[in-house]
C-alpha cells in the first residue's frame, strides 16, 4: 500500500501493433510532401529563369540550360560572351528560393587575350545596350589598335556625349572618336508591350554593368530590386564614386528609382 502522499506511477503502455505501422507511413507522407514542395520551388526557378528578359534578350542565341535541386543551380552550355555568361550567374542568384548557383556555361569566343579589338568592339556595343539614353542598334562600333570609332545616329547631342562616355569607360579602350550624326528631330524611346523587365534582369543588369565599366568595377555595391526600384548598398571608394554609380544605374533599361545607401569608407588619417 503506498504512503500518503505518493503518487502512483502509471503503468508503462506498450506501442499497439497499429501505431508502430503507422509511423513509417506518416513518415512517408511528410518526406513526399517535402519532396513535392521542393520539385515546386525548383520548376519555378528554372521556368522563371527561362521568362526572364535577360534570358529573352541576352541569352537567345546562346545555348544555355538550367538545373535546379532544392535551390541549387547549375547553369551549363555555351554562350558567345563572357559578359552573356556573367548576366546569367547573376539573373538566377537574384531569383527567389536560389541557395547557390554553379555557373559551368563555357564561352566559345575564340580570342587571344581580353584587350584584343574584336572583344573590345563587343564589350562597348553591350554596354550601351542596357542603357535607355542610348541607341546599341544605332550605333556602329569599329576598334582599331584599341581606338574605338562610333557612327550612327544618336537622338540628341546630349546622348551622343553619353555613347562617348559609356565606350572610353570600357576595359582596353585607349580612346573614343564619336562620328555619330545627331537627329534631326526628337526620337522618343520606343517601349515595346510587355517590356516591363523583372527585378532578376534589373539586378543581373545593373550588376554586369558596374562589373564591366572601368569607373565602378572596384565597387563594392550589392544591388536588389523591387518593382524596379533599385536599393544599392555597400561601400564608396569616395562620394564621387557613389554618385557616379547612381548615375549609372538610372540610365539602365527597367530602373524606375535608385536609392543609394552605400556608405562611403572612411580613411585613416
Amino acid at each position: 500500500m503506498a504512503a500518503v502522499g505518493e503518487l502512483r506511477q502509471p503503468a508503462a503502455m506498450k506501442p499497439s501493433s497499429f501505431s508502430i505501422a503507422l509511423a513509417p507511413a506518416l513518415l512517408g507522407l511528410l518526406l513526399a510532401g517535402a519532396q513535392l514542395h521542393g520539385s515546386e520551388s525548383d520548376d519555378r526557378i528554372e521556368s522563371t529563369f527561362t521568362e526572364s528578359y535577360v534570358y529573352r534578350t541576352y541569352l537567345k542565341d546562346d545555348s544555355v540550360k538550367i538545373h535546379s535541386t532544392d535551390g541549387v543551380v547549375v547553369l551549363t552550355g555555351s554562350v558567345a560572351e563572357e559578359t552573356h555568361r556573367m548576366l546569367a550567374e547573376q539573373t538566377v542568384a537574384s531569383l527567389p528560393g536560389v541557395t547557390r548557383v554553379d555557373n559551368r556555361i563555357v564561352t566559345t569566343a575564340a580570342m587571344a587575350a581580353e584587350n584584343t579589338d574584336l572583344w573590345i568592339g563587343r564589350k562597348v556595343t553591350f554596354a550601351l545596350l542596357f542603357h535607355r539614353n542610348v541607341d546599341a542598334s544605332k550605333t556602329t562600333v569599329v576598334v582599331r589598335d584599341g581606338i574605338v570609332t562610333l557612327t550612327g545616329v544618336a537622338a540628341s547631342e546630349a546622348h551622343r556625349d553619353l555613347t562617348t562616355a559609356y565606350a572610353k569607360d570600357i576595359d582596353g579602350v585607349k580612346d573614343v572618336k564619336n562620328q555619330m550624326a545627331v537627329a534631326a528631330t526628337s526620337v522618343t524611346e520606343q517601349r515595346t508591350v510587355g517590356e516591363r523587365l523583372d527585378d532578376a534582369s534589373i539586378v543581373a543588369q545593373v550588376t554586369t554593368s558596374l562589373q564591366t565599366q572601368r569607373s565602378t568595377r572596384a565597387s563594392r555595391a550589392k544591388v536588389s530590386a523591387r518593382d524596379g526600384e533599385v536599393t544599392i548598398t555597400g561601400i564608396a571608394a569616395n562620394s564621387a564614386e557613389k554618385v557616379l554609380v547612381s548615375k549609372l544605374v538610372a540610365d539602365i533599361r527597367g530602373v524606375t528609382g535608385v536609392k543609394n545607401e552605400m556608405t562611403v569608407e572612411v580613411t585613416a588619417k
